[in-house]
């Protein structure tokens, strides 16, 4: 099986690859990156072929995709801030940007196409926990864009009769996600400052509720969903059901690291949803053998690969990585 991961150099992206080299039935991986939010550390001594250039080259994509068994299309601007910040950007990357994955896996008749969205699309939809069916009512670009991604698999697949799977996830989190950027997600923030011994920045009283769910399990799915060849007639949440608060994600924090940790606080942020949670039935329908790891142990193997991350590590090998 020949592999395309978009965005594999990201934080998901780059754990998935992991994963997916350490299955026999596996033979090429690829991944696609411009590393305007990956990393090549990320790829450090996993077997994948690198592309280093954006989706929108339909050049680089055919390069990539042909012969591919099936894509997995990760690659995107994260954030609702950055979305709010620059608005056609994230379109672009986000829209735009599946708009050519998918022309691109059309060219090549891939046989299987996973796309993420987001659980933003929900947005001001106040209904819990999230069903697929709800109303999605976003907040902000990234959103809409988030919105259109799927929209676009769904409509590709009635028309063209493609197998999609596009699945939106839900604040995930885990080893390799970036804090040292001013649209770093609340987890890696989190982590890093508390390491740092410098105070944690709560947007809002802390009472608004996320369904964190680790890196790990989102991969568990994805990669049986590769080895299965699932696909799905609509979009499927990717997570299970939890609602945790920021104040209660920063108490589990505290148990991780044994002590206490100073909190700051300042006004709400435009675009943030209040409150989410996961509706996981249509889940468990597809992925009936998957597990959900625990939000304490996920934030034990974040912290722990946040510490051994401060530890210098050799260089890339220039070899390694193939541009377009």
């Amino acid at each position: 099986m020949k592999i395309v991961v978009t965005g594999g150099a990201g934080f998901i992206g780059s754990n998935l690859i992991e994963t997916l080299a350490g299955i026999p039935r596996v033979s090429e991986i690829v991944a696609v990156d411009d590393l305007s939010t990956g990393s090549l550390d990320n790829l450090l001594d996993l077997p994948v072929r690198l592309l280093t250039g954006t989706i929108l080259d339909p050049d680089l994509l055919d390069e990539a995709v042909h012969g591919a068994t099936s894509l997995v299309h990760l690659g995107a601007l994260g954030s609702v801030p950055r979305s709010i910040d620059n608005p056609v950007s994230s379109h672009h990357a986000n829209a735009t940007g599946t708009l050519m994955v998918l022309e691109a896996a059309r060219r090549h008749k891939v046989a299987q196409i996973i796309l993420a969205s987001s659980s933003s699309v929900y947005g001001a939809n106040p209904t819990l926990p999230r069903r697929e069916t709800l109303r999605p009512i976003p907040l902000s670009p990234y959103a809409v864009s988030k919105l259109a991604t799927e929209a676009y698999a769904n409509a590709y697949a009635a028309c063209y009769g493609m197998s999609v799977l596009p699945f939106r996830f839900f604040n995930v989190f885990g080893p390799r996600q970036a804090a040292d950027h001013a649209y770093a997600a609340v987890v890696p923030r989190f982590v890093s400052a508390a390491l740092d011994g410098r105070p944690l920045q709560v947007h809002g009283d802390g009472t608004q509720t996320r369904d964190f769910t680790y890196v790990g399990s989102v991969i568990s799915v994805i990669s049986d969903a590769i080895l299965r060849g699932v696909s799905a007639p609509d979009t499927v949440n990717l997570a299970f059901g939890a609602r945790i608060s920021l104040l209660e994600l920063i108490a589990e924090l505290e148990v991780v690291l044994g002590r206490r940790l100073e909190v700051v606080y300042g006004p709400s942020r435009a675009g943030d949803v209040r409150d989410s949670q996961a509706d996981c039935e249509r889940l468990r329908e597809l992925f009936p053998a998957v597990n959900a790891t625990s939000l304490v142990d996920g934030l034990r193997e974040t912290v722990d690969w946040f510490r051994r991350a401060r530890v210098p590590t050799a260089q890339w090998p220039a070899a390694r990585a193939r541009s377009a």
